[in-house]
């Protein structure tokens, strides 16, 4: 079977197929992030690797990585080797854990399903609790979900001002919760092998990424059954209570 040529690019060309200008890729080539080329004549030819370089090197960027540490990552891991390993790590770690999907939401729906409660404290408040997002003239909702479950709630006939505070308490109930798992999962897996003084290799990284990715539905059963454990002992103890009230609301009995 006949080998495919390379892919070969010239300078405009790569730097429309890795989707920057070519004042960055000549910047990148010049903190020596990008191999030189390959010249032949007057033209400078790109291959596929210096494609897949940039295309490394721009999801550095955007998970955080300054160009100075991305220069030593490249520097320390020869051809890229173990950056790709690095990078699977970081999506297995960051990747989100909310299955949010935004919609877009403006004041008459909000209205409709809330009526007279929406006012402009509680659009504020929604706002700093994260669930509204207004992003130019639009407004969204971070979570369809949580926007159905509350509007459920308000048919049921509980006030926004009573919901709203409970969800500060939730966010922090939560964060305390996610504190947690997070320091056990990071004292005892992720120091032990990626921590301070550590020199992790790309089968390190590989293997610590798949363990944290396997525990995520851990967690989610762990975060299930606390909470279902706590609803079973609140709910018991708010019926002994509303139990206790009914006798005591009783009339006594004839004498």
């Amino acid at each position: 079977m006949d080998e495919q040529p390379a892919e070969e690019y010239r300078v405009e060309e790569l730097a429309a197929a890795a989707g920057v200008p070519v004042r960055t890729l000549r910047y990148y080539q010049e903190r020596r992030l990008l191999p030189p080329p390959e010249r032949r004549g007057r033209t400078a030819w790109y291959s596929s690797a210096h494609l897949d370089r940039l295309r490394l090197i721009a999801e550095l960027v955007e998970r955080g990585h300054r160009l100075d540490g991305i220069e030593e990552l490249l520097a320390a891991a020869g051809e890229g080797r173990g950056v790709v390993e690095l990078l699977g790590f970081e999506r297995a770690v960051t990747a989100p854990w909310a299955e949010q999907t935004p919609v877009e939401i403006g004041r008459d729906r909000l209205v409709e399903l809330f009526g007279d409660q929406v006012t402009d404290a509680t659009l504020a408040e929604a706002v700093e609790l994260g669930y509204l997002r207004v992003e130019g003239g639009r407004v969204l909702h971070t979570s369809a979900r949580l926007l159905e479950a509350t509007a459920e709630l308000v048919r049921a006939g509980i006030p926004l001002t009573a919901i709203l505070p409970v969800a500060w308490e939730l966010e922090a109930a939560f964060d305390r919760m996610a504190y947690g798992l997070v320091r056990l999962i990071r004292t005892h897996l992720i120091d032990r092998v990626a921590g301070p003084g550590t020199h992790p290799s790309g089968a390190d990284l590989e293997g610590l990424a798949a363990v944290v990715d396997r525990l995520r539905p851990v967690a989610r059963t762990v975060a299930d059954e606390h909470f279902n454990r706590a609803m079973d002992r609140r709910v018991a103890k708010e019926m002994d209570d509303l139990r206790r009230d009914l006798r005591a609301g009783e009339e006594p009995p004839p004498a």
